[in-house]
């Protein structure tokens, strides 16, 4: 069936980001990963990022070789889960490195059927604006893009209103996912996008510590307005079906002339499962531990351990865990994941 990229974007969707399924020796699970693409496909997701933060930037490391058998994997199981009752499902892959690396990863991700690179400029952390452009607007002859702007906490830097109005003109961008954890760049995207009159780019935020939030406020600027259309979230990476219910709320809650309070009730209690899940109490250093330890809690992985040993859930960490899926237990899947879980391990 035809796929409209733009379009589709543009409808607003739950994209999770894909984590990565490893046993306890730390060698890849390729039947965790597969059921994890299943588990995504069933809880209603829109789409999958792969070879993201999520999934662990060191797969490109050659000791793990593991960058195009993960991306590969990830698109031949989502086309075939899918394939019974096909619905459109658009495949992001994270995009690293400089030019030359970057342009490689975009020919992979094309090669295996990838419709958009979702950019990482961390490689970038030390160059001028302008030359980062230059990179960008390259990039975007390979693959269309969906631009990232990345905490400076996990590995992203702090771009000028002037970066974003610039990289809004590169024709072929078709997102951008927003994810600062700052309301001013927050901000600064959208005003950039809206001023640039691309009403056919798609804002998605990143945001996990006020995902509710960004997802209601109507942004205005010169008269014109633009909302955040969808989520593509690490947040989003566990207790989906859930997620997709809360999103298809929002959804609705947007064409109703006043908000319901209790939508501010539910953003704090999303910001305060993230906290726990991506560990902002120690400047989220067991963020991919904590994503992992909900899915193995479950029975989705086998293991919360990353590629990197260092990588491990902080002290407290499980026990907040712990708290938030009691305190809020509409936000948890459990129950959807238990009646699933072997038909997405066959």
């Amino acid at each position: 069936m035809p796929f409209d990229l733009r379009a589709h974007l543009l409808h607003g969707q739950v994209i999770p980001a894909l984590p990565l399924a490893l046993h306890r020796s730390r060698r890849w699970d390729e039947l965790r990963q597969s059921a994890l693409v299943r588990y995504y496909v069933d809880a209603g997701a829109g789409g999958l990022a792969v070879g993201v933060h999520s999934t662990q930037f060191a797969i490109r490391d050659p000791r793990f070789g593991l960058f195009m058998p993960v991306l590969e994997l990830a698109a031949k199981t989502a086309r075939a889960w899918l394939k019974p009752k096909l619905r459109d499902f658009i495949l992001i892959a994270g995009l690293c490195g400089r030019t030359r690396q970057a342009q490689d990863e975009a020919a992979t991700a094309r090669g295996l059927g990838y419709h958009a690179g979702l950019l990482s400029l961390g490689a970038w952390a030390d160059q001028p604006e302008n030359k980062i452009l230059a990179h960008c607007r390259t990039l975007g002859r390979e693959i269309p893009l969906i631009g990232f702007y990345l905490q400076p906490a996990v590995g992203g830097r702090v771009f000028s209103y002037r970066f974003w109005r610039a990289f809004a003109e590169i024709p072929e961008l078709v997102g951008i996912k927003i994810a600062p954890f700052n309301r001013y760049q927050t901000i600064d995207v959208v005003r950039a996008v809206l001023t640039a009159g691309r009403d056919d780019v798609a804002l998605y935020t990143g945001n996990d510590d006020n995902i509710v939030a960004d997802l209601l406020t109507p942004f205005t600027f010169n008269g014109r307005t633009r909302f955040i259309v969808g989520g593509l979230l690490g947040q989003w990476g566990v207790w989906t079906e859930r997620a997709t219910a809360l999103f298809a709320q929002i959804q609705q809650a947007r064409q109703q002339p006043r908000m319901d309070p209790a939508w501010l009730t539910r953003n704090a209690a999303l910001t305060d499962m993230n906290a726990a899940v991506f560990d902002a109490a120690h400047r989220f250093s067991g963020c991919l531990p904590g994503i992992h330890e909900v899915l193995r809690r479950q029975g989705l992985l086998r293991s919360n351990g990353c590629l990197d040993p260092r990588e491990r859930l902080s002290s407290g960490q499980a026990a907040e865990i712990d708290r938030v899926a009691a305190a809020y237990p509409w936000l948890v899947d459990d129950n959807f994941v238990a009646k699933n879980l072997a038909r997405w391990l066959r």
